[in-house]
């Protein structure tokens, strides 16, 4: 079942989103080679809780921590862990909060000092495509228009699109119907309405589009060991223009000043 947002509920969403992206670009500000994914771990759930909400991902369907944080190879899902992040290293960080009974839910994946130019123009693909997803996630369009946009758009470039994993529907829930996929045809699909709520969160890898799953039964990896990136918003379905929930600019705003 599709569970339709009132104005009042999706400015409720709005606040959980906005609280996730501060939250990542809290733990963004930290990520340097030589710092454990479990340490952003505890930033990210500390800077959660001090802020009024609860970790959406903690406890759900037996995860154990608060956030996902994915690194080079790992598409989704992986665990924070004594890893030490390194100069050249990608994660990304996948968060989510429950306020006011609304869950919010994001990704971005940041380099890890001074990256290779094909993981950056992967990055950059990854993020572009999302935007170019949600230039349909408006009133009248289907979900398949979602996915054909970013799938088109990627391997228009080289990149393949991961498809055992998709986006969601979100809401009261973390995860609602419907789901949506990164990939598609344009036209086919439910047709998206006023009220609806989605996650479009586009999977891209560097090389071949199969994953498997790592022993712990949570991390999602490339089969060829090639790295991958992931970005999401929360994005409200509205008429002309889609309404995005989360946002990228606190991230934006604190690597630009650890560029100066």
């Amino acid at each position: 079942m599709i569970f339709l947002k009132t104005d009042e509920e999706i400015e409720l969403m709005r606040i959980s989103n906005d609280l996730v992206a501060c939250t990542l670009a809290e733990v963004g500000k930290n990520i340097k080679p030589g710092i454990t994914t479990l340490q952003l771990d505890k930033i990210a759930d500390a800077f959660i809780r001090d802020n009024g909400a609860i970790p959406s991902f903690l406890g759900y369907e037996g995860y154990p921590n608060s956030i996902c944080t994915s690194v080079n190879d790992q598409v989704v899902h992986g665990i924070p862990s004594k890893y030490v992040l390194k100069e050249g290293d990608i994660i990304s960080v996948d968060c989510g909060a429950e306020k006011s009974g609304f869950h919010g839910d994001s990704c971005y994946t940041f380099c890890v000092g001074e990256v290779s130019e094909e993981a950056r123009q992967l990055l950059k693909t990854t993020r572009e495509s999302l935007y170019e997803g949600i230039k349909f996630a408006i009133e009248g369009k289907r979900i398949g228009d979602i996915g054909h946009a970013i799938q088109t758009y990627c391997e228009n470039r080289g990149y393949s699109v991961v498809h055992g994993m998709t986006g969601h529907g979100i809401g009261k829930s973390m995860h609602e119907e419907p789901k949506v996929p990164n990939y598609g045809k344009s036209s086919f699909g439910t047709k998206l309405r006023i009220g609806m709520v989605v996650a479009i969160e586009p999977m891209i890898n560097l090389g071949k589009q199969n994953i498997y799953f790592a022993d712990d039964g949570w991390t999602a990896k490339t089969s060829d060991g090639k790295i991958s990136a992931h970005f999401e918003h929360t994005v409200a379905i509205s008429k002309g223009q889609a309404d995005i929930l989360s946002s990228f600019k606190y991230i934006d705003e604190i690597l630009e000043n650890n560029v100066k």
